[in-house]
Order: C-alpha cells, then sequence, then structure tokens
C-alpha cells in the first residue's frame, strides 16, 4: 500500500488567499471591539471571572497574582517607591 503524499507547502496564491481571509476576520474582529459598550465588555469579563471560577482556576489565579505582588513589591523595594 502507497502512503499519499501530503503536501508540505502552499502556493503563493493559497498564501496570499489565506492572509486576506485571516485579514476580513481580524477586521471584523476589531470592528466588533469598537461598536461594543464599556458595559457590554465589563458583563464579558465579569461572565469570563464567573467562569474561572466555576472551574476551579481560582487557585491558579491566587498563586499567580501573589507572585505577582511579590515581584512588584521587590521592585518597590529595589526603587524605594
Amino acid at each position: 500500500m502507497k502512503k499519499s503524499k501530503t503536501k508540505s507547502q502552499i502556493t503563493r496564491s493559497e498564501a496570499l488567499a489565506f492572509r486576506r481571509r485571516w485579514k476580513t476576520v481580524n477586521d471584523f474582529v476589531k470592528g466588533e471591539l469598537c461598536n461594543t459598550s464599556v458595559d457590554e465588555k465589563l458583563g464579558q469579563l465579569i461572565l469570563l471571572m464567573t467562569s474561572a471560577k466555576e472551574l476551579g482556576w481560582t487557585k491558579a489565579q491566587e498563586v499567580e497574582a501573589n507572585e505577582v505582588r511579590a515581584r512588584w513589591n521587590k521592585l518597590r523595594r529595589v526603587y524605594d517607591v
């Protein structure tokens, strides 16, 4: 049984088409973000944070937050701020 050859490279025109498609997607997403109100963005953030809590990710966040606080405190001591 022969192994089928997989295409390892794309043509220039395929690459340009791929790039155009993603530019279209990115432009749409940027437009949506610009047109989203601050209240809606805050609601989305609250929803994400609630989801993290429900999934049990808060423990990892606490550890990372403590590490960040320790770094900031070290910088404050070094720069006497």
